[in-house]
């Protein structure tokens, strides 16, 4: 698999860490966009993640470690979608996370649309079967179709729960669906939980545990921006009002370490990046890394 020099690679990291056959981790760039129905530019969120992860520093005080030296951290060339849309493109992109997985690597995917997703969790269940889904996003994304298309970014996890048993479906943030979604969620067991419920105390003081109990001991984490309120993050194509924190994420992926949660692969979506504002695009891009030092923590 060709991956990018240390001039375009995640990190900005030498060849010695960055090289193919040597590094356990596998970042994958897959640049599409063909559904957005507000803002666009989530096309650019592959490149801007890259270029502003140059920024990120290697050492992580919480695990004490530089993972990128560690572990070793590859780059893929960014997936040339061409003329492919739907379903084509999609087995573009399942076909090159599940190339990384059956050479032993963690592969992260960065979007790109949310479509995207449903290549590499399809990759990811066929390697680990009993595998929950942790999804953090300001809307459910459980339409069957949006705008005439199956293959929305509005339908991904409609997709995904047609091969994924829903009640191993868990959702964060959710401030944005329509009422059919809201059923769908009710009749089909998927843990959603509501940003409105969360504020308004419904599940308690200890929502977050709550939450990581709700997941298999292997866990495959879905990351829409949009999760963070507009605050954090106005570098999306559809923000939502009353959103979350960064520490608010941290603190769930602090209580999966607590409970024994393993991540076993992640991707990261739907980054429009703003001409002349940074600050979303190297949140999101210190949010793979943080992601990456719980998922590697004590190997």
């Amino acid at each position: 698999m060709k991956v990018l020099s240390t001039e375009n690679n995640f990190l900005a990291i030498e060849e010695e860490v960055s090289r193919y056959d040597t590094s356990e981790i596998l970042i994958v760039s897959a640049p599409y966009e063909h559904s957005v129905s507000y803002g666009a530019g989530t096309v650019f969120g592959p490149a801007a993640v890259l270029e502003s992860s140059g920024y990120v520093e290697f050492y992580d005080d919480e695990f004490d470690r530089e993972l990128c030296y560690d572990k070793g951290i590859a780059t893929a060339e960014p997936i040339d979608f061409g003329d492919k849309v739907d379903a084509d493109a999609l087995k573009l992109i399942y076909d090159q996370v599940k190339s990384g997985l059956d050479d032993g690597k963690f592969v992260v995917t960065v979007g790109g649309e949310h479509t995207i997703s449903t290549a590499p969790i399809k990759a990811h269940i066929e390697k680990y079967p009993k595998m929950s889904v942790l999804h953090f996003d300001a809307h459910s994304d459980l339409r069957d179709e949006f705008e005439g298309s199956k293959y929305s970014h509005a339908s991904v996890f409609a997709r995904v729960i047609e091969f994924l048993d829903p009640e191993r479906l868990t959702q964060v943030g959710i401030r944005a669906q329509c009422i059919e979604e809201s059923r769908l969620i009710k009749e089909r067991g998927i843990n959603t939980f509501y940003a409105s419920a969360i504020r308004r105390g419904i599940h308690g003081e200890n929502w977050v545990e709550k939450l990581v109990a709700t997941l298999a001991p292997e866990v495959y984490v879905s990351f829409d921006v949009d999760f963070f309120d507009p605050a954090v993050m106005p570098a999306t194509g559809t923000p939502e009002p009353d959103g979350f924190g960064y520490n608010e994420a941290l603190a769930i992926f602090r209580e999966m370490r607590r409970q024994g949660k393993q991540i076993i692969g992640f991707d990261v979506v739907e980054l429009a990046p703003i001409d002349g504002l940074t600050y979303p695009d190297i949140t999101t891009s210190r949010l793979i890394y943080k992601m990456l030092n719980f998922a590697f923590e004590g190997k």
